[in-house]
């Protein structure tokens, strides 16, 4: 037998050896897989965890505490502005809880350093179980979540001080937990773990929840929402009723394969039985087509002051018509939709109030009830899981009283937020085509009052791709859409009041309103409508703006401002006449100009924003004008120097017409004032000082060069430097 043979020989025999080991350990590795107890199957067995018994908390015994047997506080806060539930990164003990939750690599025990308390960390966990008699619990009901807790970083909690109560139970993979090799203690089984632990403030007077995860578990949302009411004694909770509705609309209209049939109404009467055990009266409210109004003779109840428009066009984006049209016929007062303010993603949607009609949230639709029944699947087991795991109780209320009923708990969303319906595709398409958005403006001149914003505008309109708005009858060339009640109007009355672009590309529209600047709802609703906007605003010294403001009316023969000095009007006291306050307010509020920046930075981005020096555009408006297109980036550029010219009687400049007229501002722009008081000069100097210093640090921070009366009042303050400002701006 040749080498070769022999060798072939052995290596066959090698292999068939090689595949029996293998074929052997599968075999055995598939007994004891399906024989012998694993952890996670010893817990598919195991009774419930022990949720109901008494909460203290069993100790490590292996890892004693170096801290006191007693506390060293006996009074706890209890006054909810001092109670802490969440700790900050930038607290020691918050710190120490980020290194811990953080870091992977750190051993499983820890001692927390200032606490008595011990964490294990990186755990898999399962079967979490709510405490029974934990007094931190209102909103959530005791219960088990049976199956592995979703990740492998938990931690949990252990402490021989009785300042902890467990909130949150769960079992460890491995059968380690609180207690392991040891007597776990009252409260505790073995293999129980702590993971969300109530601190009563018994160690250091301070109340704590502390959470072994993150919100991403759904049980923790729930005992959060019980944390933030029991840490604020209940301030901050609502009560356990909740009202529902099912609206099921077009319910006698379903496109051909979708409509219900007689199996889909009876299977709709059976969960509507089911769901009246848990919530008494529950009716499912169905919606029929108008187009079949007075068809047959089956007395459906219509007069409930309720209807929902197809695909609920002119709800929002709103068609002022249909409001009209739904008051004055059907009497309606309350309709649906789920496009307000975007159909996705659904949390966000919001109600509001419009012409005396209030917009509800939600509603559904026919094909979520036949086939499949997704709807009647999606209630019933809603409805099962608040029983199972909360104690809310579920009441039902027709259309208008749930509609008054949510806007009684919800005041806020009565106002609506106004946006532009050609960034939201299905707004754009269930708008009317006759609309269009070209009519928005593409930049606003927001003011302060009495800072040259009508010289600015003028010299706006100069040019030939600039336009306005019509004058209004009521506030002249300013529209005061966005502070006023005409924001209530809607934005078909605002756009009225522009024109239809030639060119939506080289035209530019814009509005000038110099009540917008102060205005605590204008950036909001500014930036809701007019994203892309910019802006621009004018700054002069605000003692001069106050001082010009107070003339301004003297000259409209103001009462307050006629019977009170300018001085008496800026110092004021609170217990003053309510019509000097006012006047008081409107001469120094808006000259807090960092405060009002700050403000419209909120909502728009800095390279949308453009600040004015008012006082180089009344000395030198070319150079300023020249700025203004370059920011714009209107074209073509417009020679403003050629285009301008003194007037030496008027003392400002003026647009120069042909044959050398020229077209000046009115009588009432230009006044001369008489100088005002040395003491009102030093009230405002000292009244505006810090806010003087923060507005530096402001255009400092936005790269913008300080105007030249920004420099003066701020070398007037004794021992501060531009230096010294700016350099405190750095560090």
């Amino acid at each position: 037998m040749t080498v070769a043979v022999r060798f072939r020989r052995h290596l066959r025999r090698l292999l068939l050896l090689l595949a029996s080991c293998c074929l052997l350990s599968l075999l055995l590795s598939a007994y004891f897989l399906f024989t012998n107890s694993s952890p996670s199957m010893q817990l598919g067995q195991s009774p419930e965890p022990a949720c109901a018994q008494p909460l203290s908390m069993s100790p490590y015994h292996q890892l004693p505490y170096p801290y006191p047997p007693n506390p060293p506080h006996t009074h706890v806060h209890t006054d909810p502005v001092v109670l802490v539930l969440v700790e900050s990164q930038y607290s020691q003990l918050g710190q120490d809880i980020v290194a811990i939750l953080e870091s992977a690599h750190f051993p499983p025990l820890l001692k927390l350093r200032g606490l008595p308390l011990v964490l294990r960390t990186n755990q898999a966990l399962w079967d979490c179980c709510v405490v029974s008699s934990s007094p931190l619990l209102h909103l959530t009901k005791p219960g088990t979540d049976r199956g592995a807790l979703p990740g492998e970083d938990w931690t949990s909690f252990s402490s021989n001080h009785s300042t902890y109560q467990a909130v949150l139970h769960a079992r460890a993979k491995d059968g380690a937990g609180a207690g392991s090799g040891d007597n776990p203690g009252p409260g505790f089984s073995l293999g129980l773990q702590a993971t969300v632990v109530q601190d009563m403030g018994l160690y250091d007077g301070v109340r704590r929840v502390l959470f072994g995860q993150g919100l991403g578990y759904w049980l923790h949302r729930l005992i959060l929402v019980d944390a933030i009411s029991y840490l604020t004694n209940r301030k901050l909770t609502l009560g356990l009723d909740r009202h529902i509705l099912v609206d099921i609309d077009d319910i006698f209209v379903g496109k051909e394969g979708t409509r219900m049939n007689t199996k889909d109404v009876k299977v709709l009467l059976d969960t509507q039985r089911q769901l009246r055990s848990q919530i008494s009266n529950f009716t499912f409210n169905l919606g029929f087509s108008g187009k079949f109004y007075h068809t047959g003779e089956h007395n459906i109840p219509v007069d409930m002051g309720y209807a929902v428009a197809p695909h609920h066009s002119g709800v929002y984006p709103v068609h002022l018509q249909l409001y009209k049209a739904w008051r004055r016929v059907w009497n309606i007062q309350v309709t649906s939709t789920e496009e307000y303010p975007h159909l996705k993603p659904a949390r966000y949607r919001k109600g509001f109030i419009h012409n005396n009609i209030m917009i509800s949230i939600f509603m559904t639709h026919l094909s979520n009830y036949g086939n499949d029944r997704l709807g009647l699947y999606t209630f019933v087991h809603l409805a099962s899981f608040l029983r199972s795991w909360t104690n809310l109780k579920l009441h039902t209320l027709p259309p208008l009283q749930l509609a008054h009923k949510y806007f009684q708990l919800f005041p806020e969303q009565r106002n609506p937020l106004w946006q532009n319906p050609c960034d939201d595709k299905r707004h754009k398409d269930i708008w009317s085509k006759e609309k269009t958005c070209d009519r928005l403006p593409k930049f606003m001149v927001i003011g302060p009052q009495k800072t040259g914003t009508t010289a600015l505008y003028l010299f706006l309109l100069m040019h030939p791709s600039i336009s306005s708005n019509f004058p209004s009858p009521k506030t002249y060339e300013e529209v005061q859409f966005f502070n006023t009640n005409n924001y209530h109007k809607g934005i078909d009355w605002y756009m009225e009041f522009f024109p239809v672009p030639s060119n939506v590309t080289t035209d530019f529209l814009f509005e000038k309103s110099a009540n917008y600047f102060p205005s605590e709802e204008s950036p909001r609703r500014a930036a809701a409508l007019l994203p892309k906007a910019k802006i621009i605003t004018l700054l002069i010294n605000p003692s001069d703006r106050a001082y010009s403001w107070y003339q301004h009316q003297r000259a409209h023969e103001d009462h307050a401002a006629l019977q009170f000095t300018f001085y008496d009007v800026i110092s004021a006291r609170p217990g003053a006449p309510a019509e000097l306050r006012s006047l008081q307010s409107r001469c120094l509020i808006p000259g807090l100009y960092s405060t009002h920046l700050e403000r419209w930075l909120t909502y728009y981005p800095a390279n949308q924003v453009m600040i004015i020096d008012g006082h180089q555009l009344r000395t030198d408006p070319a150079t300023v004008m020249d700025e203004v297109q370059k920011f714009l980036g209107v074209t073509p550029h417009f020679n403003y120097s050629q285009a301008l010219t003194f007037d030496p009687q008027k003392g400002f400049w003026c647009q120069l017409l042909e044959g050398g007229k020229t077209k000046c501002l009115g009588k009432s722009k230009g006044r001369k004032y008489p100088p005002m008081e040395p003491e009102a000069h030093a009230y405002l100097s000292r009244y505006y000082r810090e806010h003087n210093v923060e507005l530096s640090k402001l255009l400092h921070r936005l790269g913008q060069p300080l105007p030249s009366w920004l420099r003066e009042e701020l070398q007037k303050v004794s021992g501060i430097k531009l230096c010294d400002i700016h350099l405190g701006i750095s560090l």
